[in-house]
């Protein structure tokens, strides 16, 4: 019989499950929130781990913590909420996208059963993120471990597209609209409109990490110097195919409470937006309009759950683009 392993899920993500605005989507993330003790004993005891500690705070949409193999080697066991879409569905796009990216500026996959919602991934160094970098370096090396992820896709994929995605976000920027932002959610949306209207040149349609961004890019554990990995690999995604501008939109604002508080912020996010556009041979304004709706998107987000101070944030952010 299994052992439940008692443990507080951490808060993070009860208020990031708590904040989904379909309430069925709510009853069924507390419930497996509920079940989150057994679930974490059975796949211990399954695949022989040794249990060292749940990370926290955590992410929003999965359990984390940090295990031991049976031989004594460390990984990591990620238990995939049901955000959204079912756990089973998330989980298995995520193993499909870390399994295309073989290792190649991504977390490796150990073990897997996506269809139960539970992956075995290499261990990294959790506590060091691109975000413990200087602006300026952290930025450089997120565009050499992103442009590793852009990768064709096989024709049958099980990946959502950038499309099929915004399509339901964009039905919840039309029906939730936050007080005072109605010409910034119209822009947004029709920048989007536009952006699916006239396909990207070039490179086109590739695997996108979707949630691409400096804290979603953790250090390797191999030695400094050894050639064996790259030194930064990314976790985290939420796999799209699309084009490689919606990647570059979110990291776009990346550190924006330190970016707001600076002189001359306005100019200087739209330099931002130019300076990854240029350094992978993106067109500006593809980029620039994918960060002005996927900030208003995520402004709407925030508004709907009660972050109305990140919300205006956001607003700010996407009105100087």
């Amino acid at each position: 019989m299994t052992s439940a392993v008692p443990f507080d899920p951490p808060q993070r993500l009860v208020r990031a499950l708590a904040a989904q605005p379909d309430a069925e989507a709510v009853a069924v993330a507390q419930a497996w929130l509920e079940r989150t003790p057994e679930l974490l004993g059975r796949w211990l005891e399954r695949w022989e781990l040794s249990l060292e500690r749940v990370i926290s705070p955590g992410g929003r949409s999965s359990v984390v913590a940090l295990v031991r193999q049976a031989d004594g080697s460390p990984a990591t066991l990620k238990l995939v909420a049901p955000d959204g879409a079912p756990a089973p569905v998330r989980a298995a796009r995520e193993h499909e996208a870390l399994t295309a990216w073989h290792g190649l500026g991504a977390v490796r996959v150990l073990r897997a059963a996506p269809e139960e919602g539970a992956l075995l991934l290499e261990r990294l160094r959790r506590e060091v993120s691109l975000r413990s970098l200087p602006e300026a370096k952290a930025t450089l090396e997120a565009v050499s471990v992103v442009r590793r992820l852009w990768v064709p896709v096989e024709r049958g994929h099980g990946f959502e597209t950038v499309a099929e995605h915004t399509e339901a976000e964009a039905a919840l920027m039309r029906s939730a609209v936050p007080l005072d932002a109605e010409p910034l959610v119209a822009a947004a949306l029709e920048a989007r409109e536009t952006l699916l209207a006239e396909p990207a040149p070039a490179v086109g349609q590739v695997l996108l990490h979707g949630d691409f961004r400096q804290g979603a890019v953790l250090a390797s554990s191999s030695a400094p110097g050894s050639g064996e990995r790259a030194p930064w690999l990314t976790v985290g995604p939420d796999p799209l195919v699309g084009e490689p501008a919606y990647d570059l939109a979110r990291l776009a604002r990346d550190r924006l409470h330190d970016l707001m508080a600076s002189t001359g912020a306005a100019a200087a996010a739209r330099r931002r937006v130019n300076k990854l556009a240029d350094s992978l041979d993106v067109p500006r304004e593809r980029v620039r309009l994918w960060a002005l709706y996927r900030a208003v998107e995520s402004a709407v987000r925030q508004a709907a759950g009660g972050g109305r101070a990140d919300a205006e944030m956001l607003l700010e952010f996407a009105a100087w683009l």
